[in-house]
Protein backbone atom coordinates (compact mmCIF):
# COMPACT_ATOMS: atom_id res chain seq x y z
CA UNK A 1 0.00 0.00 0.00
CA UNK A 2 1.28 3.53 -1.12
CA UNK A 3 1.77 6.38 1.33
CA UNK A 4 -0.88 8.11 -0.86
CA UNK A 5 -3.60 5.43 -0.50
CA UNK A 6 -2.90 5.53 3.31
CA UNK A 7 -3.43 9.48 3.25
CA UNK A 8 -6.60 8.97 1.28
CA UNK A 9 -7.99 6.47 3.14
CA UNK A 10 -6.92 8.71 6.70
CA UNK A 11 -9.15 11.73 5.22
CA UNK A 12 -11.63 9.52 4.24
CA UNK A 13 -12.26 8.16 8.08
CA UNK A 14 -11.62 11.76 9.44
CA UNK A 15 -14.25 13.05 7.08
CA UNK A 16 -16.71 10.11 7.83
CA UNK A 17 -16.08 10.40 11.70
CA UNK A 18 -16.43 14.35 11.68
CA UNK A 19 -19.82 14.36 9.51
CA UNK A 20 -20.63 11.51 12.13
CA UNK A 21 -20.41 13.78 15.14
CA UNK A 22 -21.99 16.26 13.36
CA UNK A 23 -24.83 14.27 13.52
CA UNK A 24 -24.84 13.29 16.58
CA UNK A 25 -25.12 16.49 17.73
CA UNK A 26 -27.63 17.82 15.53
CA UNK A 27 -29.31 14.70 16.73
CA UNK A 28 -28.88 15.31 20.28
CA UNK A 29 -29.79 19.15 19.63
CA UNK A 30 -33.39 18.26 18.41
CA UNK A 31 -33.80 16.76 21.52
CA UNK A 32 -36.77 18.39 23.91
CA UNK A 33 -35.96 16.86 27.39
CA UNK A 34 -38.43 16.46 30.22
CA UNK A 35 -38.34 19.45 32.45
CA UNK A 36 -40.26 21.31 35.07
CA UNK A 37 -40.83 22.21 38.57
CA UNK A 38 -41.64 19.43 41.11
CA UNK A 39 -42.13 20.48 44.84
CA UNK A 40 -40.23 23.93 44.31
CA UNK A 41 -36.99 22.10 42.82
CA UNK A 42 -35.70 21.34 38.98
CA UNK A 43 -34.52 18.58 37.42
CA UNK A 44 -30.87 18.02 38.11
CA UNK A 45 -28.17 19.17 36.04
CA UNK A 46 -26.36 16.36 34.42
CA UNK A 47 -22.72 15.47 35.34
CA UNK A 48 -20.82 17.54 32.23
CA UNK A 49 -19.99 21.13 32.27
CA UNK A 50 -22.87 22.53 30.20
CA UNK A 51 -25.20 23.90 32.33
CA UNK A 52 -26.11 26.78 35.24
CA UNK A 53 -28.53 26.61 38.31
CA UNK A 54 -29.71 28.27 41.23
CA UNK A 55 -30.57 25.04 42.46
CA UNK A 56 -27.05 23.36 41.97
CA UNK A 57 -25.19 21.94 44.74
CA UNK A 58 -21.72 22.67 42.41
CA UNK A 59 -19.97 25.53 43.00
CA UNK A 60 -19.24 25.68 39.21
CA UNK A 61 -22.83 25.06 38.14
CA UNK A 62 -24.50 27.72 40.81
CA UNK A 63 -25.62 30.61 39.82
CA UNK A 64 -27.60 33.69 42.61
CA UNK A 65 -31.16 33.75 41.83
CA UNK A 66 -32.90 36.69 40.72
CA UNK A 67 -35.21 39.33 43.46
CA UNK A 68 -38.46 39.27 42.23
CA UNK A 69 -40.29 42.09 41.23
CA UNK A 70 -43.64 43.58 42.53
CA UNK A 71 -45.52 40.78 41.15
CA UNK A 72 -45.37 37.62 39.80
CA UNK A 73 -47.33 38.86 36.36
CA UNK A 74 -44.27 42.08 36.76
CA UNK A 75 -41.71 39.68 37.18
CA UNK A 76 -42.50 37.06 34.44
CA UNK A 77 -42.79 40.50 31.89
CA UNK A 78 -39.63 41.31 32.94
CA UNK A 79 -37.98 37.93 31.98
CA UNK A 80 -39.06 37.43 28.86
CA UNK A 81 -38.22 40.95 27.70
CA UNK A 82 -34.77 40.49 29.28
CA UNK A 83 -34.27 37.16 27.49
CA UNK A 84 -35.16 38.59 24.38
CA UNK A 85 -32.94 41.44 24.46
CA UNK A 86 -30.09 38.85 25.26
CA UNK A 87 -30.63 36.09 22.24
CA UNK A 88 -32.81 34.57 20.14
CA UNK A 89 -35.81 32.86 22.94
CA UNK A 90 -38.65 31.11 21.90
CA UNK A 91 -40.98 30.42 25.17
CA UNK A 92 -42.58 26.63 25.25
CA UNK A 93 -44.67 26.90 28.25
CA UNK A 94 -45.97 29.63 30.22
CA UNK A 95 -48.09 29.03 33.25
CA UNK A 96 -48.49 31.35 36.79
CA UNK A 97 -44.97 31.39 38.02
CA UNK A 98 -42.88 28.98 35.58
CA UNK A 99 -41.14 30.05 32.01
CA UNK A 100 -39.65 27.30 29.96
CA UNK A 101 -37.57 28.93 26.92
CA UNK A 102 -35.25 27.47 24.40
CA UNK A 103 -32.18 29.80 23.90
CA UNK A 104 -30.52 29.52 20.27
CA UNK A 105 -27.24 29.95 19.41
CA UNK A 106 -26.73 32.61 16.69
CA UNK A 107 -23.96 30.51 14.69
CA UNK A 108 -24.67 27.10 15.03
CA UNK A 109 -28.17 27.25 16.18
CA UNK A 110 -27.98 24.74 19.33
CA UNK A 111 -30.42 24.46 21.66
CA UNK A 112 -29.73 25.46 25.68
CA UNK A 113 -33.54 24.49 27.51
CA UNK A 114 -33.99 27.39 30.36
CA UNK A 115 -36.47 27.68 33.12
CA UNK A 116 -37.33 30.40 35.24
CA UNK A 117 -39.54 29.57 38.37
CA UNK A 118 -40.74 32.32 40.65
CA UNK A 119 -40.75 31.36 44.46
CA UNK A 120 -43.74 33.80 45.67
CA UNK A 121 -43.14 32.92 49.33
CA UNK A 122 -39.28 33.54 49.10
CA UNK A 123 -39.80 36.26 46.72
CA UNK A 124 -37.12 34.74 44.25
CA UNK A 125 -36.60 33.54 40.83
CA UNK A 126 -34.60 30.47 40.36
CA UNK A 127 -33.32 29.23 36.87
CA UNK A 128 -31.65 26.78 34.94
CA UNK A 129 -30.21 26.39 31.56
CA UNK A 130 -28.78 23.92 29.81
CA UNK A 131 -27.06 22.72 26.79
CA UNK A 132 -28.75 20.01 25.01
CA UNK A 133 -26.05 18.64 22.93
CA UNK A 134 -21.92 18.28 23.75
CA UNK A 135 -19.86 17.55 26.59
CA UNK A 136 -19.13 21.43 27.51
CA UNK A 137 -20.71 24.64 26.47
CA UNK A 138 -17.67 26.74 27.24
CA UNK A 139 -19.27 28.70 29.42
CA UNK A 140 -22.11 30.03 27.18
CA UNK A 141 -25.28 29.11 30.06
CA UNK A 142 -23.47 31.36 32.84
CA UNK A 143 -22.65 33.71 30.36
CA UNK A 144 -25.94 34.52 28.82
CA UNK A 145 -27.39 34.05 32.63
CA UNK A 146 -25.22 37.38 33.79
CA UNK A 147 -26.48 39.42 30.62
CA UNK A 148 -30.07 38.27 31.15
CA UNK A 149 -29.19 39.85 35.00
CA UNK A 150 -28.25 42.47 33.76
CA UNK A 151 -30.93 43.26 31.41
CA UNK A 152 -33.60 42.15 34.32
CA UNK A 153 -32.59 45.09 36.11
CA UNK A 154 -31.12 42.96 39.34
Amino acid sequence: MTTKTILRRALITAGVLGLASLGLIYYQNAQVPTLGVSDGKFKPLGSFPNGVSTQASQDSKKVEPLPMKASVEETVAALKEACNSVCQTDILEERGDYLRLVFTTPVMKFHDDGEFWIDDKARVVHFRSEARAGYSDGGNNRARYQKIRRAYGS
